[in-house]
């Protein structure tokens, strides 16, 4: 089993992922004019921030400290949904799925962890999870149609 400080280093890196996501969406709600568009970003908004506040709340359980930023990836993905937005919604859209796609990555790993306490509180994100990254399937699908 693992100890409280790499438990708290495995919930930051979730939390830095769900903090890029935050932000991301945030920015392509910016940009959207299209009201079903904005309705499923605006859904997906919410459960990542929802997500943002359950792992802050684990981390400072543990006694760890909260990262102040979503680190490297999310400035990658700052990067890639800004010059997505200036191609539109699609390209926005997939952005998005791409960081989906991580983010169910980044939970099945955190479900083989050796911690408990990790594998909990994947155990309990996952569901969400998995469902903004459908979302986003089903919009990048719809908008290509």
């Amino acid at each position: 089993m693992g100890t409280s400080t790499e438990c708290v280093d495995k919930l930051n890196s979730l939390l830095q992922g769900e903090l890029s996501a935050v932000e991301t969406y945030r920015q392509a709600l910016e940009k959207t004019q299209d009201a079903r568009v904005k309705e499923e970003l605006k859904a997906c908004h919410a459960c990542h921030a929802g997500r943002v506040d359950t792992l802050v709340q684990k981390v400072k359980e543990m006694g760890g400290k909260v990262p102040e930023n979503s680190g490297a990836w999310g400035a990658f993905a700052k990067m890639m949904e800004g010059g997505a937005t200036i191609f539109g919604d699609k390209a926005s859209i997939a952005v998005l799925e791409e960081g989906e796609d991580k983010g169910l990555d980044d939970y099945n790993k955190m479900l083989q962890d050796s911690s408990p306490d990790v594998k909990a509180v994947a155990a309990a994100l996952m569901p969400l999870q998995e469902g903004t990254h459908a979302k986003m399937r089903a919009l990048k699908k719809s908008l290509a149609a």
